[in-house]
């Protein structure tokens, strides 16, 4: 990806996955306030083992949370039963009184069985309470169709958590985003959503090593243009950018925003390029009816109409579950020659 995160880090010399951007992001927010805790299923597997020569825990079905226990043990750090009511319930429970818990929601395709927790409590006890309460609460989840993991481990839902007054949301696109919008996550006293995409867990990039915040709610341009504006929305980010690249070989200087946050939507940053480039595309993994790309292209034909010189447009998944067949699964999915297609049909005005 050719980003303003490149030049954000230029002086960093290591690089690191995604992954453990985001297990460094929590073992340093760990390190620096005891009252961070963590809880979920399977974050501290394996661990207590050492008779049989097991040292270090599994660290969660994607190592995210690998050494935690180790290093903050048990009492901070909790593995939990196949509840997901009753630990992010706990975890709201534990940051409205005192502590800054963090839960780790194993797929967002579960976010059904603890939608009264996030909807009811995390989302409304400050409001409800005139302010007197803070939830300093992040629920980790994961999104992303592409691995054969079928219809229940495979959606991405981070539309329904936008629609929630007093969630809010991230999808952090790489390394660098990863670690620093998990850091202003746990430091923020209201609840967020963080979203982790699978796609992405081994995607290398410059990181800091010292702790860091980037600031929750806004987008960034990691490719400047002046010709269309596409957004991308987690993984997608890198599907513009690659569109984007084959674009420029046929003369169409493509501007790629990378969203970040999926509440509150930056849509100044967006409409702001958009008044440049006079068209917009926006890339969706999520399915389209009342989608994060429809209420982005609403915006924009609301507040920028006399801007534009093509219809605002849309790239998604359709309005099915994800297929477990392969092949379908990849149709499934937006790819750069969706993007492409559709930008050449706004260029050329068909």
């Amino acid at each position: 990806m050719t980003t303003t995160t490149a030049a954000m880090t230029s002086s960093v010399a290591r690089e690191i996955m995604y992954r453990e951007a985001i297990n460094e992001a929590l073992r340093q927010e760990m390190e620096r306030d005891e009252t961070v805790i963590i809880m979920g299923e399977e974050i501290a597997g394996g661990a207590g083992r050492e008779h049989l020569g097991i040292v270090d825990a599994w660290g969660g079905p994607f190592r995210t949370t690998v050494g935690l226990i180790q290093q903050f043990g048990n009492e901070r750090v909790l593995d939990t039963p196949l509840s997901e009511a009753a630990f992010v319930g706990t975890a709201i429970g534990a940051a409205s009184t005192g502590m800054r818990a963090v839960a780790e929601l194993m797929f967002v395709d579960f976010v059904g069985v603890c939608m009264d927790q996030l909807l009811n409590n995390a989302a409304k006890m400050r409001y409800m309470f005139g302010g007197q309460v803070k939830v300093p609460f992040v629920l980790l989840t994961r999104i992303g169709a592409g691995f054969g993991s079928a219809a229940q481990h495979s959606e991405s839902f981070y539309s329904i958590f936008s629609h929630i007054p007093g969630l809010q949301g991230v999808v952090p696109s790489d390394a660098y985003t990863a670690k620093g919008l998990l850091t202003a996550a746990i430091r923020s006293d209201d609840p967020v959503v963080y979203f982790e995409h699978k796609g992405l867990y081994g995607n290398r990039g410059p990181v800091p090593e010292e702790s860091y915040v980037l600031p929750l709610g806004k987008a960034r341009t990691v490719r400047p243009g002046t010709d269309i504006t596409l957004v991308g929305i987690s993984r997608m980010t890198w599907v513009c950018t690659e569109a984007a690249d084959e674009l420029a070989k046929q003369g169409i200087n493509a501007e790629v925003v990378d969203l970040l946050s999926i509440s509150p939507i930056d849509y100044d940053h967006v409409i702001e390029s958009v008044k440049r480039t006079h068209r917009l595309v926006v890339v969706d993994e999520d399915t389209p009816v009342c989608s994060i790309a429809s209420d982005i292209c609403a915006r924009v034909a609301e507040e920028a109409f006399e801007y534009l010189d093509a219809p605002p447009s849309r790239v998604t998944a359709p309005h099915t579950p994800v297929p477990y067949s392969r092949p379908l699964e990849n149709i499934y999915l937006p790819n750069a020659s969706r993007v492409i297609n559709t930008v050449v049909r706004l260029i050329n005005g068909n």
